[in-house]
């Protein structure tokens, strides 16, 4: 029998779905399509980056070359590339891929907005500094020419990325960091750190664990082909030299060099009831986290005092200008100071 309560009920059910799937804008359709989109630009805009990275490192790319940088199949590189040939991003010859001059502008304006977010989550925010360059992998698609504009403008313009990579300006231009590898270096020469190599990620974690960062002064002091020994932020560092390839330097003239480097301590290393004096914050402490040490009166000259710690031994509450603060024990690793020798007791 035809029950006209339970017909009406299914139309509406069906329009129901029917609205789910195909709604202008909101229907799952138009967000499937709208992220069909979106992934076909991000990987053109990927591949638009490591064409642009080989041909400024003098290397071929390649079909080959684009599947594995992008960890796609030979078969979706070549469709990716046949359709930004079509579009005029890229021409190829003898199996050599080439940028366009519209293909070099796209590929500039995504590398621009990749370095400008690393200097924000450097500059601005609490993010990990291993977390970067992976968070700007993700949000470098997401910025427009214009937006670009305005977040180098809050950032001040800056002309390279907290690694030392240079930040195209708006027409291009790429002010290159002039350093050579610090095995280039003979023994007692200094220089400053004016570029970490970022990728591999395994590797530039290792530069970071050691606390190395662009603008330090080194002071490189062996070098042999099983290791590279140099100070640097007041301490000394022994690296394979396959790693320590990937820090780049400009030497300073014997007139620039800094005094000989001393063994220096850190926060980390009184013990409690010792006293220090604050020489420096490590270059490798940046952004927010910089701030809010020079916030909580950790500055050159201050003494400082560890007082008590924590059950599990970190963090440890220390005393700086009449304020009792918490520090991790990385964070306090970040911290140089100049041991302040206890008096002796006089004799009644």
């Amino acid at each position: 029998m035809y029950d006209p309560l339970l017909a009406l009920l299914i139309g509406l059910a069906v329009l129901a779905v029917a609205a789910w799937l195909l709604w202008p804008q909101k229907g799952l359709l138009h967000r499937w399509q709208r992220a069909r989109q979106y992934s076909a630009r991000v990987m053109q805009e990927d591949a638009l980056k490591h064409i642009h990275r080989a041909e400024r490192g003098g290397y071929r790319a390649t079909v080959q070359s684009v599947a594995g940088d992008l960890q796609i199949t030979v078969d979706d590189a070549a469709r990716l590339l046949a359709e930004m040939e079509q579009a005029g991003l890229i021409s190829r010859t003898d199996g050599d891929i080439h940028l366009t001059a519209e293909g070099r502008e796209s590929a500039l304006h995504i590398i621009r907005a990749h370095r400008l977010w690393e200097r924000y989550l450097a500059d601005e925010t609490g993010f990990a500094e291993e977390e970067w360059h992976r968070q700007a992998e993700q949000l470098e698609h997401t910025l427009l020419p214009t937006e670009a504009d305005a977040l180098s403008a809050r950032l001040g313009n800056p002309t390279h990325d907290p690694h030392g990579d240079p930040i195209p300006t708006a027409e291009g231009k790429l002010v290159a960091h002039g350093g050579v590898p610090i095995l280039a270096l003979e023994e007692g020469m200094s220089a400053r750190v004016v570029h970490l190599e970022d990728e591999p990620e395994v590797v530039y974690a290792q530069l970071v664990a050691e606390g190395i960062a662009p603008g330090q002064r080194v002071q490189l002091l062996e070098k042999t082909p099983q290791r590279v020994r140099f100070w640097c932020d007041g301490n000394e560092h022994v690296l394979a030299p396959a790693l320590a390839a990937n820090i780049s330097v400009v030497p300073l003239l014997p007139s620039q060099a800094p005094e000989p480097p001393q063994p220096g301590e850190s926060l980390a290393d009184l013990k409690i009831g010792e006293e220090g004096e604050v020489v420096r914050i490590s270059r490798a402490c940046r952004g927010s986290e910089r701030r809010r040490l020079m916030d909580l009166g950790i500055l050159p000259g201050a003494r400082i005092r560890p007082v008590f710690s924590s059950p599990a031994g970190d963090p440890v509450a220390y005393l700086v200008r009449d304020t009792l603060i918490a520090l991790r024990s990385e964070q306090a690793k970040m911290i140089g100071v100049r041991r302040i020798p206890v008096p002796e007791e006089q004799p009644v």
